[in-house]
């Protein structure tokens, strides 16, 4: 089965930064496009960052200059730098990524960013 763990959440200051890692099982990340999703309370889920399987990344006008999203493909992860925090950040990040069956998706991490 399909499984995808997200870790790296936290609370920090704004202006900080975080490094959020997805590690996948039973899928290979670099075949398939990999997304990250943000949801805020109250609010849908967004798409935050995406990497294809020919490695060209795509950012939401939100985030653009600020997170940066990789393939580890030796490590079957993928990850998002997030500097420059901004309170509007916080949400529960997840990671996802479809094949032609399903949509798989993360448990979720929480980022705080607060002062």
């Amino acid at each position: 089965q399909v499984q995808l763990v997200e870790s790296g959440g936290g609370l920090v200051q704004p202006g900080g930064s975080l490094r959020l890692s997805c590690a996948a099982s039973g899928i290979t990340f670099g075949f398939y496009t990999t997304r990250w999703y943000r949801q805020a309370p109250g609010k849908q889920r967004e798409l935050v960052a995406a990497v294809t399987r020919g490695g060209s990344t795509n950012y939401a006008d939100s985030v653009k200059d600020r997170f940066t999203i990789s393939r580890d493909n030796a490590k079957n992860t993928v990850s998002l730098q997030m500097n420059s925090l901004k309170p509007e950040d916080t949400a529960v990040y997840y990671c996802n990524v479809d094949n032609t069956l399903s949509h798989f998706w993360g448990q979720g991490t929480q980022v705080t960013v607060s002062s």
